[in-house]
């Protein structure tokens, strides 16, 4: 599935079983809920804060997929087609920051 075909299948739940989107800062509040939910989880497992048992079990994709509905929930609702702005910036840093990575001594 494609950006463009994953921005339409939220549009669908939404529409069937969402009963409408949620206003544009409540969207807003939420990502920043679910960034908060995958943050404690790379922290804890990855990071040097131990994990809470609480936390063991949860799925890091499933959180990730939280933040990504929400990014595709707020392109529909503000009229971003989000394939087009994603092909355009992965374009523009290919262009701006291949010779750059290449010659970072950091990432040898």
């Amino acid at each position: 599935m494609n950006i463009e075909n994953a921005q339409e299948a939220v549009d669908e739940w939404i529409k069937n079983h969402g009963v409408r989107y949620f206003n544009e800062l409540t969207n807003m509040a939420q990502l920043t809920e679910e960034v908060g939910e995958v943050a404690r989880i790379i922290a804890r497992r990855y990071g040097e804060q131990s994990e809470k048992e609480s936390d063991k079990n949860k799925d890091l994709g499933e959180e990730l997929a939280d933040v990504l509905f929400v990014v595709l929930c707020l392109a529909n609702q503000t009229g971003i087609n989000l394939q087009e702005s994603f092909d355009k910036k992965l374009n523009f840093k290919a262009k701006r920051d291949h010779d750059r990575h290449h010659n970072n001594k950091k990432l040898k």
